[in-house]
């Protein structure tokens, strides 16, 4: 079993002569089989907040700790090696790479981590079938949709059977009814592999599919949906 904990972590940055709070004494628990939303408006530290816990960027203060391990602690090579072996990421951007088949471009972390090309195509393929391009794997991103694309990136982020799961905005190219459909995956992965799952996200309809909510507003953490957020997302 694995948990992910923040502990009264404090990141800011320096805009001119203003110093935005992007996170400002944050603490949450995910635990093993937990999916749990994360809102919040634009700027309210979200993505400060999940690039914490991937260990891509190091608190100011407080502490990050996954598996009895605290990430700020991390070596650069074993930082490299969490994300690489324990983090599956999906990422608002696609960074996919171009004139590369979807099937190659969901290998590119199994490849990474020594797995040879036709190894990792064997464990991508039902990934990109979970995510319904199965029959497009041979496809170039050039050739699929803004949608498409961001269904290779989710398999790409899959495909090394995560024991962390953390997802930035991972529906906002797609349309509702795909949109519930990759979510309810995710919840559904998260609770098969009893693994713990961070998504952040503006989609209500995730409210129906996780575990827990939280709401992120100038850098701080409330329970539950802000209901002014709520409002004005409506």
């Amino acid at each position: 079993m694995s948990t992910l904990e923040l502990r009264e972590v404090v990141k800011h940055y320096s805009s001119g002569v203003e110093t935005v709070k992007a996170v400002d004494g944050v603490s949450l628990k995910v635990s093993s089989g937990e999916f749990v939303a994360l809102y919040g408006p634009s700027g309210s530290g979200k993505t400060t907040l999940l690039l914490l816990a991937a260990a891509l960027s190091v608190p100011d203060s407080g502490s990050i700790h996954f598996d009895g391990r605290k990430l700020e602690d991390l070596s650069e090579r074993d930082s490299a090696l969490y994300r690489r072996r324990d983090v599956g990421f999906i990422f608002q951007a696609f960074h996919l790479m171009p004139h590369t088949s979807a099937l190659d471009n969901a290998t590119i972390k199994l490849t990474g981590s020594g797995c040879t090309l036709r190894e990792g195509r064997r464990r991508a393929l039902p990934w990109l079938e979970r995510v319904g391009l199965g029959a497009r794997a041979e496809h170039t991103p050039e050739q699929l949709s803004m949608g498409e694309r961001q269904r290779i990136a989710i398999a790409r982020a899959l495909a090394n059977e995560p024991r962390l799961l953390l997802a930035d905005e991972p529906t906002g190219n797609l349309d509702s009814r795909r949109s519930r459909e990759i979510i309810a995956l995710l919840r559904d992965i998260c609770h098969e592999r009893d693994i713990p799952a961070l998504l952040v996200t503006h989609d209500l309809d995730a409210i129906h599919f996780v575990d827990r909510v939280h709401t992120l507003r100038d850098g701080h953490l409330a329970d539950g949906m802000d209901p002014e957020l709520a409002a004005a997302s409506s």
